[in-house]
């Protein structure tokens, strides 16, 4: 099956690569504004239960099969998820601010958000560039509070320059004791 010419499949983000690790083998995961759905994709092969959701149906085409398919305007619409829990939660290149208790509530105990955008400073080298598009200083750390930061970052990457915030975080046991061991990376020693 052959992708519209408009939704080209491109490399998953490499921080979802790194921190993907985090969330429970093969556990439902949520791939949020997922377009083309090059999340989707990478997930499902490592053995995920991958719900994606888009508003554009054109663009998740190819993910039947591979992927739970949604359509669903996040931004005019009700939360499409109302009720259901997820082991992981996927967003890049998105930010719509009023989504973000929605998809907090969707995570289950052990739930993992891995979260990418862009933040201000973007405007001064290519879109978005409108502020309502751009995470100020520390609004993510903000926006996750009650979850388990395992990573942070904030500033600026080359090819394409831009300006991110990301982070990785997980939504702990509430009867945990102690705290868990989180590794940075897969494999990690």
């Amino acid at each position: 099956m052959t992708l519209p010419a408009h939704a080209p499949v491109g490399a998953p983000s490499p921080w979802v690569i790194r921190f993907a690790h985090l969330m429970a083998p093969g556990c439902a995961v949520l791939d949020v504004a997922c377009g083309s759905g090059r999340h989707a994709r990478w997930l499902a092969t490592q053995g995920f239960a991958v719900t994606a959701v888009d508003r554009d149906a054109a663009a998740m085409h190819g993910l039947h099969g591979l992927a739970e398919v949604v359509q669903a305007d996040l931004e005019a619409a009700p939360w499409p998820f109302a009720g259901r829990r997820f082991g992981g939660a996927v967003v890049t290149n998105y930010l719509w601010r009023a989504l973000m208790p929605d998809l907090l509530a969707s995570l289950g105990e052990g739930g993992v958000l891995l979260y990418e955008t862009f933040a201000v400073g973007n405007e001064t080298v290519g879109k978005p560039s409108r502020a309502d598009f751009l995470l100020r200083t520390g609004e993510l750390l903000a926006s996750t509070r009650g979850l388990r930061v395992v990573a942070f970052e904030d500033g600026f990457l080359p090819g394409p320059e831009r300006f991110v915030q990301r982070i990785a975080a997980v939504r702990e046991d509430a009867g945990l004791e102690m705290p868990r061991r989180y590794p940075l990376a897969a494999g990690a020693a």
